[in-house]
């Protein structure tokens, strides 16, 4: 992005001008002192001018160039309404080059896509996790209609939920690698048998499983357990809880001994969690899944006692005491 670009993007929120700002004739260019105090959305930092300008085609160079006016907040701390969460990371590596870590990575990388930090987006490319992204999104560009049919996935999970009024929807999916079927669908002692196909037997091959949504064919080494995973991820990206279980395969008949034999998967998309209260001692766990006034006035029937003694359980959740007794949240 070129330093004029970047000006412009500064531009586009309506940047004050001294007009604006209540004085009747425009300012002088904006003076900026060599330490420069730096207010982002809230957070403070501090560092110099040369740092800010380090890169010229950056919009933060463009927005210290003393060019554009700068608003303060009541400690005369230069202000972007800007989360400042990752500034920091953008900082380090515009101070000393440094980049941030693994966990960090994609957030500084929205950052320098504000900033058009171009430098800094070009090493963030080369790190894990983008650098895999990128080999991901290169196999599902070989995928036919991934995201319209991962859209339907999403749709039709949706209006299956409300029109059950359920918390959750399944829907049959079918993922296959191969258009045409190897191996006729017969018994062992016939598997090494060739049964011979032409070409114009091809269209006897082609059917549409009885499913909801089907992925493939395609031509990568990448198998049938990379795109399911490639799905779940995207899918858990939109906030969704997504399991899946293979449920067999189509058994339609095609041709001569040929059987279809494309694998089909259950999908099950839950759109929404409760919690499982659960009360446990050495003796007797005690498991609700209830609200909590409701568990309170059942553990008061049991008759629980606050003197006994309590244990963890794996995946366990933090929860405030109830009535005295300390509880465990289980996700479903």
């Amino acid at each position: 992005m070129s330093s004029s670009e970047a000006e412009d993007d500064f531009l586009e929120p309506a940047t004050p001008t001294a007009t604006q700002a209540g004085h009747g004739l425009p300012l002088l260019p904006q003076e900026f002192p060599e330490v420069v105090p730096l207010n982002i959305g809230g957070a403070h930092f501090t560092t110099r001018l040369s740092t800010l300008r380090r890169y010229e085609d950056t919009m933060l160079a463009a927005m210290f160039s003393g060019r554009h006016y700068i608003p303060t907040d009541s400690e005369g701390r230069y202000f972007i309404d800007r989360d400042g969460t990752h500034f920091g990371d953008v900082l380090n590596f515009l101070r000393s080059g440094d980049l941030p870590p693994r966990e960090h990575v994609r957030a500084v990388y929205k950052e320098a896509q504000y900033y058009a930090i171009g430098p800094l987006l070009e090493q963030l490319e080369n790190m894990q996790p983008l650098k895999g992204e990128k080999v991901r999104q290169a196999f599902l560009g070989l995928m036919p209609y991934y995201k319209d049919h991962l859209e339907r996935i999403v749709e039709i999970a949706r209006l299956r939920a409300v029109q059950r009024k359920a918390r959750f929807a399944k829907l049959k999916v079918c993922v296959f690698k191969e258009e045409m079927p190897i191996t006729p669908y017969e018994c062992p002692l016939l598997s090494s048998l060739r049964f011979e196909r032409s070409e114009s037997d091809g269209q006897l091959f082609e059917h549409h499983c009885e499913v909801d949504v089907s992925f493939g064919p395609w031509e990568a080494v990448a198998d049938v357990y990379d795109l399911l995973h490639c799905l779940v991820t995207d899918l858990s990206a939109q906030g969704l809880t997504v399991d899946h279980q293979c449920i067999g395969v189509c058994d339609k008949h095609l041709v001569n001994h040929y059987y279809c034999k494309r694998p089909i998967y259950e999908f099950k998309i839950t759109w929404w969690m409760w919690k499982r209260y659960v009360l446990c001692s050495q003796n007797m766990p005690v498991t609700f899944s209830l609200r909590l006034t409701t568990a309170a006035k059942a553990m008061y029937q049991l008759g629980l006692r606050k003197t006994m003694m309590f244990t963890a359980l794996p995946r366990a959740l933090a929860l405030p005491s109830l009535q005295g007794y300390p509880l465990i949240g289980l996700e479903s």
